[in-house]
């Protein structure tokens, strides 16, 4: 997808937007759990948007303000991403095919793991200081690949 593509046609063509409308959604979704979207977005059966045009009602005001303050929360949350990953801040590129959108997609993964990983372990590295070397606290079992089959 461009990146001058609106959020709206991003999630309609995205997986999970396949998935919500299908019999998997209950594997997304808790009860009580939605997606929240701006008024670009229509609400759905888990997809709540703010309201278009809030006017004068107090409610439909109200109800965007909660919206608003949880959709801010997030934009704080990617800032500190950002900070503490570096290469974050310089995805300035055209995807331009699935390969580079899943490429693109594990590294935000990756960073966001990482980042997980070292608040847990109350350590304040960034990738600025270098590579991260860790302790493993217990030994990891790694499964051995399956054997191919032998040609006969």
């Amino acid at each position: 997808m461009p990146g001058s593509c609106h959020d709206v046609t991003c999630l309609r063509q995205s997986s999970l937007w396949k998935r919500m409308h299908s019999q998997q959604q209950h594997l997304l979704f808790d009860r009580g759990q939605y997606l929240l979207g701006d008024s670009g977005y229509t609400s759905g059966e888990r997809l709540v948007a703010a309201f278009r045009n809030a006017g004068g009602d107090k409610d439909k005001t109200d109800f965007n303000t909660c919206i608003a303050h949880v959709r801010i929360a997030n934009e704080h949350c990617i800032g500190i991403l950002k900070s503490r990953w570096h290469s974050l801040k310089e995805v300035r590129t055209q995807l331009k095919n699935r390969a580079e959108n899943q490429y693109l997609v594990r590294w935000v993964r990756c960073c966001i793991l990482l980042h997980n990983f070292l608040n847990r372990r109350k350590d304040d590295r960034t990738e600025a200081d270098g590579p991260i070397e860790v302790e493993v606290e217990s030994e990891v079992q790694i499964p051995a690949p399956p054997t191919p089959p032998l040609d006969e």
